[in-house]
């Protein structure tokens, strides 16, 4: 029971989502921080200097009646940036190792002139046997 476990664990897969995990929570730090202290300030800038930002407060006087759009529009950029991202990063590349996982193994290309000189060879071959000479086997001379 501990063995099947431990194959578990050790399973690429898990490794591969463990390491994919610990990047995404680095990477979404990243985005939060660029919209923190790039988008934050210039929806802000949008809303006045003497607000709080971009939004509007629904009673006078109490702050905790204030609606943050700008808190929703940098919530809304931060998951686009995060997608595009794990779109172009991850699932395009997936897809790509996928189609040609599936298309499987391509047939052999014959050169050209590799192509002619096996249709020269079967041609002489059919010429012999029509000419009644058999096949003959290398080093035969065909018959006269």
């Amino acid at each position: 029971m501990l063995q099947g476990f431990k194959d578990f664990l050790l399973r690429g897969n898990i490794v591969e989502l463990a390491v994919a995990v610990v990047i995404g929570t680095a990477f979404v730090a990243l985005v939060t921080a660029f919209t923190t202290s790039v988008i934050n300030p210039v929806i802000a800038a949008a809303g006045g200097s003497d607000s709080l930002g971009l939004g509007f407060t629904l009673r006078d006087g109490n702050e905790a009646t204030f609606v943050d759009i700008g808190a929703f529009l940098t919530a809304i950029i931060t998951f686009l940036i995060t997608a595009a991202v794990v779109y172009f990063v991850v699932v395009v590349p997936m897809q790509r190792v996928t189609d040609r996982l599936a298309a499987g193994p391509q047939p052999e290309v014959v050169p050209p002139d590799v192509q002619l000189l096996t249709e020269i060879r079967d041609a002489l071959h059919r010429k012999l046997d029509t000419a009644g000479g058999g096949s003959s086997g290398p080093g035969t001379p065909p018959p006269a």
